[in-house]
This record gives C-alpha cells, sequence and structure tokens, in this order.
C-alpha cells in the first residue's frame, strides 16, 4: 500500500503520482487514481472493468463499511492453470451481471470511502474473532495511521492465558516521537474497547520481507505488560487485589502500576474478576469500577474493604464455570 508520507513527499517534490491498484489476475492493474493530499485511494476502475464491494454473502456493503473487493471485466484471468479448484474458488459467476460474466475474488478487505474513495484497509485473511466479536485488523490499523506522529502500523493477534488479544507496532514520522500509552487513549477514543490493542510498541521501523511488505513473523514478541515498570503492590487490599489478577488473567505477578486491560483483561475476565474480589476479599466494587479504576492501585483504593481469608474458590466454582461457559459461546 502507498505510504502517506511517501505520497507527502513526491507532492512536494513537484511529482504527478498516480496510485494504481490490482492483482496479477486481473492483468497487474485494475484502478488508478491520481493522488491529491492525505490518504491514498485505490483508484477507481479503468475501462472494461468493475470494482464491486461485497460482504461474505455476495452482497454490496454500504459506505464507510468494509467488505472484500470483487472484480469483474474483460480484464480477468481465465483461472490457474492445471489447478481448477482454486479456479472455481477464486472466479466467480457475477450475480450482477444477466450476461454471463464473472468476478474474481481479490482476497483483500476495501470501503468505499464517504467522499467516494476506494480505500484498503488489509487482506482477508487479517480479519480475526476474539470473545466472539469479527475484528479487521485494517479498521485499527488505520486508526493508528491517522496519528500524526505514526509512519507505520501493523496489528496482529496473539494467544495468551486470557485468550487472544491485540497487538499494535508502529514507527514514527521523521523527526517525531509516538508515545504508546497516548495512542492507546486516542484508539479508545475512536474505537471500541475489543478493538483497542492491549499493548503499543514503538519500534525505529517495522521490519520486511523481500517484497516490501510488513514481515509479520519477524515482529518482537510483547510481554503483557510492558509498557509499564513493574512497583510492588503495597497494602493488604493492593497485594489481596493483585493476586485475584494475577489468577484471572494467568500471571505471575501484578504491579500496582498495572492496568487490566494492559495486562490482557476484557470485559468477561472483569466480570470474573470482580466476583472474586467481592468473595475473597468482601469489596464493594462493581464491574463499571473496572472500566473507571482500571489501574490496580486506584481501583485497590475505591474497593473500600481489606482482603479477608477463606475459601473463595469453593465459593466461587459456579461462577467460574458460567463465565467459562459465556467465552465458549
Amino acid at each position: 500500500a502507498l505510504q502517506t508520507d511517501l505520497a507527502e513527499d513526491l507532492h512536494e517534490l513537484g511529482v504527478e503520482l498516480w496510485n494504481m491498484y490490482g492483482p496479477t489476475e486481473t492483468t497487474i492493474w485494475s484502478s488508478a487514481q491520481r493522488v491529491a493530499h492525505g490518504h491514498p485511494g485505490i483508484g477507481d476502475a479503468i475501462a472494461a472493468t468493475q470494482l464491486r464491494v461485497l460482504d461474505a454473502d455476495l452482497r454490496p456493503v454500504p459506505q464507510g463499511v468494509a467488505g472484500e473487493l470483487y472484480i469483474g471485466g474483460v480484464g480477468l484471468a481465465r483461472g490457474y492453470l492445471h489447478r481448477p479448484g482454486l479456479s472455481a474458488e477464486r472466479f466467480l459467476a457475477d450475480p450482477f451481471d444477466e450476461a454471463g460474466g464473472r468476478l474474481y475474488r481479490t482476497g483483500d478487505m476495501v470501503r468505499w470511502t464517504f467522499d467516494g474513495r476506494l480505500q484498503y484497509l488489509s487482506r482477508v485473511d487479517h480479519q480475526i474473532k476474539i470473545r466472539g466479536f469479527r475484528i479487521e485488523l485494517g479498521e485499527i490499523e488505520t486508526q493508528l495511521l491517522a496519528q500524526p506522529e505514526v509512519r507505520e502500523a501493523v496489528v496482529v493477534a496473539k494467544e495468551g492465558p486470557g485468550g487472544a488479544r491485540l497487538l499494535a507496532y508502529v514507527s514514527p514520522q521523521a523527526g517525531h516521537e509516538a508515545d504508546a500509552a497516548s495512542l492507546r487513549t486516542r484508539l479508545a477514543q475512536a474505537l471500541p474497547e475489543y478493538m483497542v490493542p492491549a499493548a503499543i510498541a514503538v519500534l525505529p521501523s517495522l521490519p520486511l520481507n523481500v517484497n516490501g511488505k510488513v514481515d509479520r513473523k519477524q515482529l518482537p514478541e510483547l510481554e503483557q505488560g510492558m509498557q509499564r515498570v513493574y512497583e510492588e503492590p503495597q497494602g493488604n487490599a493492593e497485594q489481596a487485589l493483585a493476586a485475584v489478577w494475577a489468577q484471572v488473567l494467568g500471571l505471575e505477578r501484578v504491579g500496582r502500576n498495572d492496568s487490566f486491560f494492559d495486562l490482557g483483561g476484557h470485559s468477561l475476565l472483569a466480570v470474573q474478576m470482580v466476583a472474586r474480589v467481592q468473595s475473597a476479599m468482601q469489596a464493594d466494587i462493581a464491574i463499571q469500577d473496572v472500566f473507571r479504576h482500571p489501574v490496580l492501585k486506584d481501583m485497590a483504593l475505591h474497593t473500600g474493604a481489606p482482603a479477608t481469608q477463606g475459601g473463595a474458590d469453593d465459593a466461587l466454582s459456579a461462577v467460574d464455570s458460567f463465565i467459562d461457559s459465556l467465552g465458549e459461546v
């Protein structure tokens, strides 16, 4: 994908810049657009070519909604040589063409912007499902790239003790610094909670493969809570709360400055954590408090009760079974 900063640099040099898009199966390029200032689109269809943005049931999606790009027209290849199965999977009958035309399924997620541009988001295989929500990683990357200090961005999903979690990697614009906490705060204002990455790593540049694309296999591993320096919990309430967090999140230790959501927590785990805290600590805490005070020391301050000893595990077995059943839905 054409990077916005590269496009701006070329504009400053007086270059007339065009962005062209198209897979090999459609004679190399199928759309073109002269690039003005701002995020580059992938253009309008060339002659005798149709661009259709469709959902999983081959229905057109509204403006602003992500869908898969299908290409029709005379530029389509006949199929893959000696691979009839793959040809049938990728080259489909065009349901909108009564004359019997075909569509090529590109595997690219795009959307029509409200000013009529076709915007590339990511590959279809970058769609994931977390806690019952289907997430398009490209949507999150687009929000990161919209931040003025971010040059490159990629989002991946990694399995952790609390289930799959989102991790983001960014590199800053030349002469700028990117702060992970600030970026995460801004993402939380633009995206629902389940789409906000659990951690954001700021790298000098993102690793690329020989084709110049981000090599996701070479991205460094991120530890949960890596954005905060560990500080031991203080007092009975913090220590008891940290023990509950560690059990629910599957961690060895939790610091007093750690955030429940930065450590991989989410809404279902928050329900389980609240139930354990209410039983084990006899504390007055509600699910809303987790979102209002996600940092351990702040949450401990608002629980208003010290820890108590006792068999919390037996009392919570029914709660745990219920939470487990929710996770399987």
